[in-house]
Order: C-alpha cells, then sequence, then structure tokens
C-alpha cells in the first residue's frame, strides 16, 4: 500500500511543507543532484493553468531546473521558437533555470521493456542531462484522456513532439487524432513506464487539484472550472496519486463533480491507470495521510 500525502489548503507553502514531508518520509533518496522539474507551461489564452509563482517556492527548495517539451498540434508551443517566446511570457524563465528537452533533436529513443501497446517512447535529448525528476501535476480533464495528473505529465509531458504523435497513435504517429482511443490510453501508461525505468524510480510526485475544468491546460480556449478546489496530494507513487485525486473528486459533495466525471468517464480516464497498474509501475492501493 502506497502513502499518499494530502492536504486541502492550497497555497505555495502548503505545495512546499507537503513536498518536504514527503522527502522526509519517503523520498530522502529520490531526488539527486540535477532534478529535472516537470511542469506544465500552459497554452496562450488557457486561464487555468498553475502559475510560476504558485509553483516557486517548491521549485526553489529543489534547486532543479524547469523542464518542459513542445507540443504535437497547432499552438503556441508547438515549435521551439514560440514555446520559448511563450516561457518568456509566461514568466518561467523569471525565476528559473527552464529547459525545452526537445528544443533541438534527435529525440532520445527509450525502450519499453514490457509495453502494452507500444515498445519504444521518444523524449528529449536533453532528459540526459538530470539524474532524477519532480513532476508537478494540476490535476483536471482533459478531452481527450479524459484526466491529467502524475501519468500524463511522465508521459505525453515528457515526450518530444514527434513522442507526443507516436503515443497519441499508439506507435503509429499518422494517426495522432485516429487511433483507438484505448490504445492511446494504454501507450500513455507505457510511456509512462519508460521514464519511471529511465530514471530508475527517482521520482517525486505532486498533484493540485485547483481551477479544474474539464479541459487540459493544453487548452487555448477551455471551460472555466466546474467546481471547488480540493487540496493538494504528494507521493512516490504515480499511480497512487492519481488513483487518489480520482477517489476525491467521487467523494466530494460538490455538485459540479458530475461535469467532471462525465468527461473522465467518457473518455475511459481511468483505463490508464489501469494499464500502469497491469505494468507494475505503482498501487491503486493507498494509505491517505492528511495533514
Amino acid at each position: 500500500m502506497s502513502k499518499v500525502y494530502f492536504t486541502r489548503e492550497i497555497t505555495p507553502e502548503s505545495v512546499l511543507a507537503l513536498f518536504e514531508k514527503l522527502i522526509e518520509n519517503e523520498g530522502k533518496n529520490k531526488l539527486g543532484s540535477r532534478v529535472a522539474v516537470k511542469v506544465h507551461s500552459g497554452e496562450e489564452g488557457n486561464q487555468n493553468f498553475l502559475r510560476p509563482d504558485f509553483w516557486r517556492p517548491v521549485i526553489e527548495k529543489t534547486g532543479g531546473t524547469v523542464v518542459e517539451c513542445n507540443t504535437a498540434y497547432e499552438g503556441k508551443r508547438n515549435t521551439t521558437a514560440k514555446h520559448k517566446e511563450l516561457i518568456k511570457k509566461h514568466g518561467w524563465d523569471r525565476y528559473f533555470p527552464v529547459d525545452l528537452l526537445d528544443a533541438e533533436g534527435p529525440d532520445l529513443e527509450l525502450a519499453i521493456k514490457k509495453g502494452k501497446t507500444i515498445h519504444k517512447n521518444y523524449v528529449g535529448k536533453d532528459i540526459a542531462s538530470y539524474d532524477s525528476m519532480l513532476v508537478l501535476s494540476h490535476f483536471k480533464g482533459h478531452p481527450m484522456g479524459g484526466y491529467g495528473g502524475a501519468l500524463k505529465q511522465l508521459s505525453i509531458g515528457v515526450a518530444s513532439s514527434f513522442g507526443k504523435a507516436y503515443i497519441h497513435g499508439a506507435g503509429e504517429p499518422e494517426k495522432i487524432w485516429t487511433a483507438d482511443h484505448d490504445a492511446f490510453l494504454s501507450s500513455m501508461a507505457d510511456a509512462a513506464g519508460s521514464v519511471i525505468d529511465y530514471f530508475g524510480g527517482r521520482i517525486l510526485y505532486i498533484n493540485v487539484m485547483k481551477n479544474m475544468s474539464v479541459d487540459c491546460d493544453c487548452c487555448a480556449v477551455a471551460e472555466d472550472p466546474c467546481m471547488g478546489d480540493i487540496g493538494v496530494l504528494a507521493s512516490t507513487d504515480p499511480i497512487a496519486i492519481d488513483r487518489a485525486c480520482l477517489d476525491l473528486v467521487y467523494a466530494s459533495d460538490d455538485p459540479g463533480k458530475e461535469h467532471l466525471i462525465r468527461r473522465i468517464e467518457s473518455r475511459n480516464g481511468a483505463y490508464t491507470i489501469d494499464c500502469a497498474l497491469e505494468l507494475g509501475y505503482g498501487s491503486a492501493e493507498y494509505e491517505l495521510e492528511v495533514l
């Protein structure tokens, strides 16, 4: 059974306190000296993504480098030049060093030893500069994945522009929007596993349940949040932390949860968790320690 730490207070200070609790009890040997801090830089026009000021204390605590990758669809983040400009506009480079992992090719190909659907994953080659990772995720809905959390950040988030198309297309990037849907979901689990293996499990996870729209931070035009904020979670287990977030949504007495649940269930979102569980990258059984 995995441990998931939880607080209902959602502030930069509470995120840092939860991180420190996780390090003290679970993650003392998880982060090395060269930490990649995975964030979502936020598509231009999106009103819901979590800004650099919110994440600043925990990122500064790690002494790490903020990392991102280009997208595989039209927008302000699908080329290195545009993405760097938006990163500057959104203020990410105001406080932190920022590394666009796939700014220049070639991509780094990671083998997926026990993939359910795909057997290789393409990530930005600059990932080789780091020995560990802190995955900072904004938990919310997603137009294709149903929800976005730690597993999506590990997979689509760390994948290069080409790698994103490869995952979406379940190994056939030309089918980025037309591949079998469940095959896409299982491909995310496969890709997430390859990143876990690459770092030898030296990864920590924080999910923030705030500004929970049915849409992702990758959407330039996104719905406003449909339910109230819930809290912050931290774990060494990406499956447990995502499962705990889903359970907290279902257990909420906020009537707006039904809209988010419809989005998650209509896209079979929990299937990604099931696939990751089958691959052995964590546990769906967890103990929630409330701080």
